[in-house]
């Protein structure tokens, strides 16, 4: 049986668990996050369009063998092209955008928007999604949140950003329904800035486990 592109990002995900989200103003330095990452046992990233220079961050990224790259933040179908165009396998937002969603399909670029309530679920389900971003998750409700909603909807996987940092990590975690959880304390705007690699190493390391 064939394995779609947006199941084998999910796979990829759930191996990771962890989705660092950075915003990378100075684009040279994607690589070298990257590559510290992986180097900490995380696979992955979410590098969002709050910079001008997001798609070139993206570009570079992608060239980091073995790194799962995504695009974060995307809220129009002109970022969604720029995403795709650059490399990146996954795109994700805060919001559900139908003209996103229909792009992203058209683009065959797996994306996972974001939602807060069950009717923004439900809404998700309509469009075809069935793993979803939950944002601002620590604000709606945490874990409590997702495990009463997991229980509405078991067909549902959930990716939750907003207020996670690795004190409440395995609390997430815990719940089954979450495929990863995103989180930005592994990726700190300063660490990118000042070149802290080894850093994020490190913080990558204490999260991905032995």
């Amino acid at each position: 049986m064939d394995v779609s592109p947006s199941d084998a990002v999910v796979d990829r995900l759930r191996a990771c668990r962890v989705v660092p989200v950075a915003t990378i103003e100075e684009p040279a330095r994607a690589s070298e996050v990257g590559a510290a990452l992986l180097a900490g046992g995380i696979g992955c990233i979410e590098i969002t369009f709050r910079h001008a220079r997001a798609a070139e961050a993206i570009r570079l990224a992608h060239e980091v063998d073995g790194l799962l790259v995504g695009a974060g933040t995307v809220l129009s179908t002109e970022q969604a092209r720029a995403a795709a165009d650059a490399g990146a396998s996954f795109a994700v937002a805060p919001g559900t955008n139908e003209e996103v969603v229909r792009t992203c399909d058209e683009l065959g670029l797996p994306f996972f928007p974001g939602v807060a309530t069950a009717s923004e679920i439900e809404r998700a389900r309509v469009l075809g999604r069935h793993v979803v971003k939950v944002f601002p998750a620590a604000q709606v409700g945490g874990p409590g949140f997702l495990r009463a909603v997991s229980a509405t909807y078991p067909d549902v996987g959930f990716i939750p950003t907003g207020g996670i940092d690795a004190s409440n990590l395995g609390d997430y975690l815990a719940v089954p329904s979450v495929v990863a959880c995103g989180g930005s304390w592994l990726v700190r705007p300063e660490l990118v800035r000042e070149g802290r690699f080894d850093e994020i190493e490190r913080l990558a390391r204490e999260v991905s486990g032995p």
